[in-house]
């Protein structure tokens, strides 16, 4: 069972999240506005936090960045948005998962335990280390040499899903499944250019790397340097 506060400003489709949520054995506090659900998390954090964008009183891609100024609480967002640029921008302001409407409340179930099984393992993998380069998963910061590194959320997901497996080849469809949680087809684009943009930040490039090599027509794989 988790702790689950839904934001959602739609009275229909709150009961019916509430209801099916509770049905399946959570504990889940509703909301309809923004704000109150920002100071609801806040003052008592829940084990999830279930997210519409388009609220009345402040849009979801705010509440987002106001939330993770101040928690790490898990949120996955549900809404009708389904533009891959959309998902790509709400993932990077702090999302832990998208989930488009219409949706079910079995599958909006299976997100929740999915986002829950990777926070436990977070916080059993706290300290990440790969060469000179140390990954604190918990505290979300990442340093080289000792100097932090500025990166942002799915930059720093993705560095830190490949720091957990030093030496191991990961394909791009995993990478996009595990880390942005979204289907193939969304493209491999996506997750060349935030290998790309990981890639300057580490100070390399694909054509000299040093932590992230890329294996032609399997995938990518991080390790120290020689």
């Amino acid at each position: 069972m988790a702790t689950v506060v839904v934001v959602e400003d739609d009275a229909r489709l709150r009961a019916a999240l509430v209801r099916g949520l509770v049905q399946l054995g959570h504990d889940v506090e509703a909301v309809d506005r923004g704000m109150p659900g920002l100071e609801r998390t806040v003052a008592d954090p829940p084990d999830v936090v279930v997210l519409d964008l388009g609220l009345p009183d402040v849009d979801g891609s705010e509440w987002l960045r106001m939330i993770r100024g101040v928690s790490q609480v898990p949120v996955i967002v549900a809404t009708a948005r389904d533009d891959e640029r959309e998902i790509v921008r709400v993932l990077d302001l702090g999302a832990d998962d998208y989930i488009v409407k219409p949706f079910s409340a079995s599958q909006l179930d299976a997100r929740v335990r999915a986002v829950l099984r990777r926070v436990a393992g977070d916080e059993h993998h706290s300290e990440l280390r790969v060469g000179d380069l140390a990954v604190n998963v918990r505290a979300r910061e990442a340093r080289l040499a000792g100097r932090p590194l500025d990166l942002t959320r799915l930059e720093f997901d993705l560095l830190a899903y490949l720091a957990a497996r030093p030496g191991e080849v990961v394909s791009r469809r995993q990478l996009l499944s595990e880390v942005w949680h979204q289907p193939w087809s969304s493209g491999e684009r996506t997750v060349d250019v935030h290998l790309s943009w990981l890639r300057r930040k580490l100070g390399e490039t694909a054509a000299e790397p040093r932590y992230l090599h890329t294996v032609r027509g399997v995938g990518v794989k991080l390790t120290a340097p020689a």
